[in-house]
C-alpha cells in the first residue's frame, strides 16, 4: 500500500493579487515561505520516503522546506507542472474577465471542455498526472506529490474515479494537503485540504486561487 500526500505549494504574490500563473515561475512570498515550513512541520512525522515536486520555483521551494524537516530529497517530475494557461498567464481573473468574458464562464461551468488559448485542457494534465499516480500507486512507501491547484485537482478526480467535469467540486487551499491510501484494488481518500498545521501562524489565509 502507498500513502500518497497531495501538497499544493505555498502562497506567491501572484496567488495574492489572483494572477494565473501557469508555467510562470513565481517565487514564494515571505507568506508562502512560513506556509512551506509549517507543511515541513507536519509531515515530519509522518514517515515519508519520497517527495516528488513540480519543477517550477514555488513548488520546488516548497518541497525543500519540506525535506529539509524529514530527510529525504526532493525529485523533480516533470509530469507535476502546472497546467500551462497559454494567454491568460500573467493575467489577473479582473482582466480574464474582461478580455475573455463567455470563454471564462465557459471554464467555471464547465472546465473540461476548455482549452485555454495557447495552452492546456484539463486531460492535458489528466494524462500526465495519470503517468505520475499509476506509478506510484503500484509501489509501497509514503509519498508526497507537491504540486499546483490545477494539478491536485485533476489527481483527485482521477484517485477517486471521477471524470474532469469535477473539478470545480474540489476545493485545493494553498499549502494545503490531501492524504490517499492506494492499493491495487482501492483508493481510498483520508483527508482532504487539511490546513490545520498554519493554525496560530497569521499566514493560513485560505485561497483557492
Amino acid at each position: 500500500m502507498v500513502r500518497l500526500f497531495l501538497v499544493r505549494h505555498g502562497e506567491t504574490s501572484w496567488n495574492a493579487d489572483a494572477i494565473y500563473r501557469g508555467r510562470s515561475n513565481v517565487p514564494l512570498s515571505a507568506t508562502g515561505r512560513v506556509q512551506a515550513a509549517c507543511l515541513g512541520r507536519r509531515l515530519s512525522s509522518e514517515g515519508l520516503t519520497a517527495i516528488y515536486t513540480s519543477p517550477l520555483g514555488r513548488a520546488t521551494e516548497t518541497a525543500d522546506a519540506i525535506a529539509r524537516h524529514v530527510g529525504v530529497q526532493s525529485v523533480v517530475e516533470p509530469d507535476l507542472t502546472d497546467l500551462h494557461c497559454g494567454e491568460w498567464e500573467g493575467l489577473t481573473d479582473e482582466e480574464v474577465k474582461v478580455r475573455y468574458p463567455e470563454l471564462r464562464r465557459t471554464w467555471l461551468a464547465t472546465p473540461h471542455l476548455v482549452r485555454l488559448p495557447g495552452g492546456e485542457a484539463l486531460d492535458d494534465v489528466l494524462a500526465r498526472v495519470s503517468r505520475v499516480l499509476d506509478r506510484i500507486c503500484g509501489g509501497e512507501g509514503v509519498v508526497a506529490l507537491v504540486s499546483h491547484r490545477v494539478v491536485h485537482k485533476v489527481a483527485i478526480c482521477a484517485l477517486l474515479g471521477l471524470d474532469t467535469s469535477h473539478f470545480w467540486d474540489i476545493r485545493m487551499d494553498l499549502a494545503g494537503l490531501t492524504e490517499f491510501e492506494c492499493s491495487p484494488r482501492r483508493r481510498i481518500m483520508v483527508r482532504h485540504n487539511d490546513t490545520a498545521h498554519l493554525s496560530g501562524t497569521g499566514c493560513g489565509r485560505l485561497s483557492d486561487f
